[in-house]
């Protein structure tokens, strides 16, 4: 028997100046599933889930939203948090400074009567009732600073459902777990949709998707396209249905060729920036090729991304070893010494370190390159514009404008601009620091695309990634790091995801 519709929506409709986010969207969420719902970046998801969390209110867009069969207007978060609807988004909205306790129940602490003060006791006896219904092993009294980011999100969600929200918003919950987190998480969501939660699960890694839900909903273009459920589509399927058209090869690897060592790393230390005496990176030894793209996998924690920002100077702390190009020792002791060395760096997080979100898209290309495109300290504007449009239709970048502020890009174009800032210096070495976080399937495919072709031209890839099928569908040669040590190079012939996952969890 089929559950009945605990959210729906009927001919949503969302327009921004020039652009139609939401073409008459239909929607439904059954009481008790877990709805994956997929498209690619700019497809229009986050605009409807801002829709549904009050973000956008009611008058600014057109179209009905029913909850248990009762029209409803949000006017703001308020009236969507009233009707149980709760959003986790993907940067967590904790206070790093206060507990547990305290971030679940803000402004709605326990008190002695009317005078205001605090009762501890009972904040922190709510907070465990709460977490124990939830099978959430956190201590109320831990401060949220100490936590790892999957239990931030595990208190994240038990906050929502304090307010007992009866539907949840899950956006990319997954994208800064580990895998034991992930598991933890897909455990909390088989709890939830037993006692009858609903759940709307967003996200661009389609084996979770397969995994967890129940049903998927596919937007395109701001419009639904499709709504089965997840057992009967098939990957293929999937993929077609969000990008419009079929791929045949998800990861379209070329032939490498490979010549002289481009990069060589001796004996890296890099110290733990917090712990005095701890190292992060321990005795790390490795070369790259010209052609080569060179897969670096790990557990989060395991030095991974510590280890390329260590090569590109831009590590807050000391580091010890041999860094040689093109079989010269240079010493990088800042990311501006990397630049002049040929060395280009594409952050794990683009928002935080690889963009400047405020300023244009043009402006962000040539930052890495100003000197290249100035005289005498004063920026040539033909010189830049040139610099800028060869890039935008190199990478196929979508904006209205060179002048179009980058935060208004799709997460994938922001990807593509940020590969675009550094191939404007005609890098040498291009390291990768999870090149397709946060992006979908088609913009995957033209980063992997684009990969081949740098590789092709000689260029030296160091691939930082946590998605296993990519590493081992990219790489020519896989080096496995685990608590901060490489502990296996494994040969493209050879590697598996298996043998990935054995070695960097310790195994020998």
């Amino acid at each position: 028997m089929e559950s009945k519709v605990i959210l729906e929506t009927r001919g949503i409709t969302k327009d921004f100046p020039g652009v139609r986010a939401l073409d008459s969207v239909t929607f439904q969420l059954r009481k008790g599933e877990v709805l994956g719902l997929v498209g690619e970046n700019g497809a229009g998801k986050s605009t409807l889930m801002k829709i549904f969390s009050g973000a956008y209110p009611a008058p600014t867009y057109e179209g009905e939203i029913f909850v248990e069969g009762k029209r409803c207007n949000f006017l703001g978060p308020k009236d969507s948090q009233k009707a149980g609807v709760a959003i986790i988004y993907q940067e967590l909205n904790l206070i790093p400074e206060l507990t547990v306790a305290e971030n679940i129940f803000l402004a709605r602490e326990p008190a002695f009567g009317k005078t205001g003060i605090i009762d501890r006791k009972q904040l922190f006896k709510k907070t465990k009732d709460l977490l124990d219904l939830l099978t959430i092993p956190i201590p109320p009294q831990e401060q949220i600073k100490n936590l790892s980011i999957g239990k931030q999100q595990m208190v994240e969600i038990a906050k929502a459902l304090s307010y007992q929200a009866r539907i949840l918003i899950l956006d990319e919950p997954t994208s800064a777990l580990t895998e034991q987190e992930v598991e933890s998480l897909f455990k909390m969501i088989n709890s939830l949709r037993s006692r009858g939660v609903s759940m709307i699960y967003i996200s661009h890694k389609l084996d979770e998707i397969f995994k967890i839900t129940d049903r998927v909903t596919v937007i395109r273009d701001g419009k639904t396209v499709a709504s089965k459920p997840t057992s009967e589509m098939s990957r293929q399927e999937l993929v077609s249905l969000m990008v419009g058209r079929n791929i045949e090869d998800m990861y379209p690897k070329q032939a490498a060729r490979i010549s002289d060592v481009i990069l060589e790393v001796k004996d890296l230390f890099v110290d733990h920036p917090f712990l005095v005496g701890e190292k992060v990176v321990k005795e790390v030894s490795f070369k790259v090729r010209r052609g080569e793209i060179l897969g670096v996998s790990g557990l989060m924690g395991s030095g991974r991304s510590e280890l390329v920002t260590s090569i590109f100077g831009a590590f807050p702390a000391d580091c010890a070893g041999e860094i040689y190009v093109e079989g010269k020792r240079v010493e990088i002791g800042s990311p501006y010494e990397a630049i002049n060395h040929g060395l280009g760096l594409v952050t794990e997080d683009r928002k935080l370190f690889g963009l400047i979100l405020g300023m244009q898209v043009g402006e962000n290309i040539t930052l890495s390159c100003l000197e290249r495109v100035s005289w005498r300290q004063i920026i040539k504007r033909k010189r830049e514009n040139e610099v800028i449009s060869r890039y935008i239709d190199t990478l196929k970048i979508k904006t209205h404008s060179p002048e179009t502020i980058v935060n208004t890009l799709s997460g994938g174009n922001q990807q593509k601009v940020v590969i675009a800032k550094w191939l404007a210096i005609n890098p040498k070495v291009l390291l990768l620091d999870e090149p397709t976080r946060g992006v979908d399937v088609a913009a995957k495919v033209e980063i992997y695309q684009l990969m081949n072709k740098l590789a092709g031209e000689g260029i030296g890839i160091v691939m930082v990634s946590s998605d296993l099928p990519e590493v081992v569908s990219m790489s020519d040669r896989i080096l496995v790091m685990h608590e901060g040590r490489m502990v296996k190079e494994l040969q493209r012939n050879e590697a598996t995801q298996e043998k990935i996952m054995f070695y960097a969890t310790g195994g020998r």
